[in-house]
């Protein structure tokens, strides 16, 4: 879940509190936003994209360096996010695959290294995005984040634990939904829909 992501990038600000807490509200909005962010290619190239597991994890490593020589709120900041990123592309292979039902396992595609120029496989420790162990993650680096960060943080942690706790509840129901929508799509739009709902919508 792009929730479980943007939780655990989070987390990753928590030390800033330890080191360097004057920056750690910018951290914790970095984390936050480099978790999203591989996501915003779901229409375009969904977890290719925008997801590099490699590079991100090698910039992430260049960005601490920077941040622990120099640290400011824009290197911190920087550090954390890339951190966030990396991590969210890395942790896709250990999920499921890309398609529209992913607990079926009919995938070979999790994330798409750029690296390697090869598609990694998906290593199913979490079953699919939206299985309970993918809720059970995220209220792991929940519970740390939102007793640290303070009223503000914990808002936030509230407000994205409670929606993953809803799309677990619904997540196989808004596959079948996607099924029956696939079909009113119009003709000109249908180049432009992802191409795993379209092989089970028709």
């Amino acid at each position: 879940m792009a929730t479980t992501h943007a939780l655990w990038g989070m987390l990753l600000a928590v030390p800033v509190l330890a080191v360097a807490p004057e920056h750690a509200p910018a951290a914790f909005l970095a984390g936050l936003v480099g978790g999203l962010a591989p996501d915003l290619d779901l229409y375009a190239g969904h977890r290719k994209t925008l997801h590099y597991p490699v590079y991100a994890s090698i910039a992430a490593g260049s960005a601490l360096a920077i941040a622990a020589l120099s640290p400011s709120t824009w290197t911190i900041g920087a550090a954390v996010g890339l951190a966030a990123a990396a991590l969210h592309a890395v942790t896709d292979a250990l999920g499921g695959g890309l398609e529209l039902r992913p607990w079926e396992g009919t995938s070979d595609r999790a994330v798409y290294s750029h690296f390697h120029g090869r598609w990694l496989r998906p290593r199913r420790l979490v079953r699919y995005d939206g299985a309970p162990e993918d809720l059970a993650l995220a209220g792991v680096a929940a519970v740390p984040v939102a007793t640290a960060g303070g009223d503000a943080v914990a808002t936030v942690v509230v407000g994205l634990f409670a929606a993953s706790a809803v799309y677990v509840v619904l997540r196989k129901r808004l596959a079948a939904l996607a099924e029956r929508l696939v079909g009113l799509i119009p003709a000109p739009v249908r180049p432009y829909v992802p191409a795993r709902y379209l092989e089970t919508g028709g």
